[in-house]
């Protein structure tokens, strides 16, 4: 029995392989998928890429029609295959793992030939007839890899970062749900995990809220501007070499509106064919809140400490027993997950910056590894703050009664009294609340320093959380 009866025959410049009828995609995808298993992360886990590229497939497309270079029957099939992918379908057909050699060619050629094959089917032939309709003469006619895949890349960060925003500005509204929620409940506030002077919880929950604001405004302000200049018909450096500039301008025209996002040509081809400027940028700001995520999450898990040992000013849900052999133990699971989540796109940064650097001349050939650590650190984030808003943050309760009585036992609170009594007598009131393990409000009332409405009108959350 003919073991390649259900194959067919395909060639390219290596020499002949035998492509099983079922698959798509054809030799050039089978040579990447047999080259490279190396993260077992594959393009199929992005969906928004996938359907970046078949947009920009499409354009490419509209583009060529236009100028008369592809025939209405080729275009009409093309374009039939690129909505069946822009609408989810064959993306089972992208299984190449997103870490690869040649600069992403194995995923513009895996797109190619599924494009192709989908539509020889529609026009009526079998897979691989590409003497009907062809991968690189037609699907990816005026094209390179060099700016179809960065392109594609863009718009699905674009897309991604629209999705991240829910999570972001839920997490940001959490924090100041629990912020009002807080605004009464006194607490000391700590510089080096020292006493220093009251503040209130919801003061500090709101710190939280407006830290994460200003990462959310700078992403959706900044890294879109910079994302929407593409190098779309610069084909292989820049120099639009195989492409008129009539097509390049509709090209990134057609892919505006396709998207639906004001896509412009970048003022030089050539320097956006080569620079990562735009990847590195935005990697820097998931960095930076990743950064503020993970510091906050450490905050919770401070305030959270104990029951009985620790700080204790706050509640968190239990969520899960947190030992196999000390019974009723609890841990603050959900920050530490939200920590190890933000160590990953803190490193994630770090390969961002590194490829970015490695590119020569006029081509960055690790492109593949800044488009995989972009996705997956806004994947992640997306699920990390998700997670932390509705599994922690929603159900965070305040140890009211515990805060103002480590208020009122705090030798900190010397510092509100300091205008009224002087440095120097407040200084010896710390002093001898120290030493003899006994509270600065005592040592008042004992003294007879204030009346007990100085006191009450001095220490008030009001006064010693507000400027006067």
């Amino acid at each position: 029995m003919n073991q390649f009866l259900n194959h067919r025959l395909e060639k390219d410049l290596i020499g002949e392989m035998y492509i099983p009828e079922q698959f798509y995609f054809g030799i050039q995808t089978q040579r990447a998928l047999q080259n490279f298993d190396l993260s077992h992360n594959k393009l199929s886990q992005y969906p928004l890429f996938i359907q970046s590229l078949a947009w920009v497939k499409l354009a490419c497309a509209k583009a060529n029609l236009q100028l008369g270079h592809l025939s209405q029957e080729k275009y009409t099939a093309i374009e039939y295959a690129c909505q069946q992918i822009i609408e989810g379908r064959y993306h089972d057909q992208f299984e190449l793992d997103m870490l690869q050699g040649g600069a992403g060619t194995s995923t513009n050629m895996n797109m190619n030939e599924v494009l192709a094959n989908i539509a020889l089917e529609y026009m009526g032939h079998q897979k691989g007839q590409y003497q009907y309709l062809h991968p690189n003469n037609d699907v990816n006619m005026a094209q390179s890899t060099n700016d179809v895949y960065p392109t594609a890349i863009k718009m699905a960060l674009v897309l991604m970062i629209d999705q991240l925003e829910k999570p972001f500005q839920n997490l940001i509204n959490g924090f100041a749900a629990k912020a009002k929620q807080f605004e009464h409940v006194l607490k000391m506030g700590r510089t080096q995990l020292q006493d220093a002077v009251p503040m209130t919880l919801g003061q500090e929950f709101l710190a939280f809220s407006n830290t994460l604001a200003k990462d959310l405004k700078l992403i959706k302000n900044l890294v879109p501007q910079s994302l929407y200049q593409v190098n779309l018909g610069g084909t292989a450096i820049g120099t639009g070499l195989n492409a008129s500039k009539a097509y390049q301008e509709i090209a990134v025209a057609e892919l505006a509106t396709l998207i639906q996002r004001p896509i412009q040509s970048a003022d030089d081809l050539i320097e956006a064919t080569s620079d990562m400027g735009e990847f590195v940028l935005l990697s820097g700001l998931l960095k930076r809140t990743a950064t503020k995520l993970s510091k906050i999450a450490n905050d919770l898990r401070l305030l959270s400490s104990g029951p009985r040992t620790g700080f204790g000013e706050i509640q968190l849900e239990a969520r899960q027993a947190g030992s196999s052999i000390m019974p009723g133990k609890v841990n603050p699971v959900i920050p530490e997950a939200l920590n190890i989540s933000c160590f990953e796109v803190i490193a994630n940064d770090l390969a961002v910056t590194l490829a970015a650097d490695a590119g020569q001349l006029q081509l960055n050939a690790m492109e593949p590894l800044i488009a995989f650590k972009l996705f997956e650190s806004i994947d992640i984030l997306n699920n990390a703050m998700r997670m932390f808003q509705e599994k922690c943050v929603v159900s965070i309760q305040a140890n009211t009664a515990h805060c103002q009585h480590l208020v009122e036992n705090s030798i900190g609170i010397v510092t509100a009294l300091n205008p009224y009594l002087g440095y120097e007598n407040t200084t010896r009131l710390a002093q001898t609340a120290f030493r003899e393990n006994r509270s600065v409000i005592e040592l008042i009332r004992s003294e007879g320093l204030m009346t007990q409405q100085q006191i009450e009108e001095i220490l008030s959350i009001q006064n010693m959380t507000q400027p006067v």
